[in-house]
């Protein structure tokens, strides 16, 4: 179990990543979370992700942060396991790399690393944010579904000459990149709890978009930029901006900083510092049905909100599937868990 952070910080004792999560992000995993033994099912058929390999690689070829090496961010990543209340600290290995990054590996055995342009390009405190947010993505299992991801994105590349082929595997990675952007902006808000310093995750995001010169940019002035983006000029714009995301894993930092923003200003942040979140005990509880009703509405409300003018001409379809997905959900559901008791299967794995 992770020791006590070296200043005062609230413990989420027993946090579900539920708390936190996007209900787009959340939803989708929800769903595979019921299908019964879906992610070993995965890991055995893609064939493609040796968590052991990648390790040794990172072992071999990086700097793994302890009580003697980065010291620090060592520290980092024990608070963020103690806030977070995970039952392990997980590895984070410093890579050797000018590109700002970081990112979540494994399944079994995750482990985090972090390049040496990202770990220069922060302050003690947006490194925290950053450790947080990757220790929000091992508390959420993303792993496996990302792996499925760049998988059909190879096979996407090796089908190519087969057009209806190509097409169909472009629609399903089209619907995972969207789900992978949603994921980001979940754990964005993991670690903004795990850090639990609000300005200094902005920094971190503002950083990401305009580099170390923090003196000359403007939190005010960072979110009108993100009111512009979203307001755009006309349908062109609508369509050029859809184009963008094509191939994008992230959401641009203009939208990860309003939308953080946005969830710190709606309350939901200060609530679950409260004490007011979802227990890891209940997310077997959790409905799927309920959970696609509720990634549609987000949907729904963030089109309300846009001043987009293509947007606005979809926001009737976000109403009539919001119900419509959910009762989807909810009969896939039943159907696969009656299977499972057919078959004598157990409870879903979380």
């Amino acid at each position: 179990m992770a020791n006590s952070p070296d200043r005062t910080r609230v413990r989420l004792t027993a946090i579900s990543s539920r708390a936190y999560e996007h209900p787009a992000d959340r939803g989708a995993l929800v769903a595979l979370r019921s299908l019964r033994g879906f992610d070993e099912v995965f890991k055995r058929l893609s064939g493609l992700f040796n968590e052991r390999a990648l390790r040794l690689m990172f072992l071999s070829s990086s700097v793994r942060v302890s009580e003697q090496q980065f010291p620090e961010v060592h520290d980092y990543v024990r608070d963020a396991a103690y806030v977070l209340d995970l039952d392990e600290v997980p590895e984070l290995y410093i890579q050797q790399n000018p590109r700002p990054n970081a990112m979540a590996i494994g399944s079994s055995k995750p482990f985090i690393v972090m390049t040496t342009g990202l770990f220069d390009l922060l302050d003690a405190e947006e490194q925290r944010f950053v450790v947080g947010h990757e220790v929000g993505h091992i508390l959420s299992g993303h792993a496996v579904y990302r792996t499925m991801l760049l998988a059909l994105i190879g096979l996407a590349a090796r089908v190519a000459w087969i057009p209806l082929g190509y097409i169909g595997i472009r629609a399903i990675v089209a619907a995972l990149e969207e789900w992978y952007r949603k994921s980001e902006l979940s754990c964005d808000r993991a670690g903004l709890l795990a850090a639990q310093d609000p300005d200094a995750a902005k920094r971190a995001l503002m950083k990401l978009a305009g580099g170390s010169r923090l003196a000359e940019m403007n939190t005010d002035a960072f979110l009108e930029q993100a009111r512009e983006y979203d307001r755009g000029g006309d349908a062109r714009d609508g369509l050029l901006k859809l184009l963008n995301l094509v191939g994008q894993t992230h959401p641009f930092a203009v939208i990860r900083l309003a939308e953080l923003d946005r969830w710190i200003s709606d309350g939901s942040y200060r609530r679950i510092l409260g004490g007011d979140y979802p227990r890891r005990d209940t997310d077997t509880d959790a409905s799927i049905g309920e959970e696609a009703r509720n990634a549609a509405k987000s949907y729904q409300e963030s089109w309300e909100r846009t001043a987009d003018p293509l947007v606005g001409t979809l926001r009737d379809v976000a109403g009539s599937a919001a119900s419509a997905g959910g009762k989807l959900f909810d009969t896939v559901a039943d159907r696969w868990k009656g299977a499972g008791r057919r078959d004598g299967g157990g409870n879903g794995t979380a």
